[in-house]
């Protein structure tokens, strides 16, 4: 029997960060987050490029762009979107998810989803380094466990 697990070592990661700047005060948490994570496992800072984008909508764009780019071996998809009084908030969720999704298994690289979705902005504080970590982080170490155990297979 053959088992994989993946490592979480990111000494040759070439990794990108792609963060929308609605709701930047969550969004700013969650990046810096991914970035102190990465840090810790040995990203080097010239191997990580973030791109910042509007909104939530226009991350799949250029997740999209930068994953068939050949510069980065995965990408961290980030944004907080927090309901609101109409319909907007269901719509931008379901779209992102699926557009993110679809690049992740379509792409030629791993998209780590790290977008909130919140009833209020309490609930994405406390998921953007708050009493319930930070989303950011646990995207980034597990981007660089999916591109060790993609290396294995």
């Amino acid at each position: 029997m053959t088992e994989i697990r993946g490592t979480v070592n990111g000494r040759t990661a070439k990794i990108g960060i792609v963060a929308a700047k609605f709701n930047s005060l969550v969004t700013t948490k969650l990046v810096n987050g991914a970035l102190i994570e990465l840090e810790k496992y040995e990203v080097a800072a010239d191997n990580i490029t973030t791109v910042w984008v509007p909104g939530a909508l226009e991350l799949s764009r250029v997740v999209k762009k930068l994953a068939n780019s050949g510069k980065v071996d995965g990408v961290i998809a980030l944004g907080a979107v927090v309901r609101g009084e109409t319909s907007h908030y269901e719509l931008v969720c379901r779209e992102t998810a699926i557009g993110l999704a679809d690049i992740s298994v379509n792409g030629p690289v791993p998209v780590m989803f790290g977008v909130l979705t919140t009833d209020n902005m309490d609930q994405a504080i406390n998921r953007a380094g708050g009493k319930s970590g930070n989303k950011g982080a646990d995207c980034a170490s597990g981007l660089l466990e999916m591109l060790s155990v993609e290396g294995q297979i």
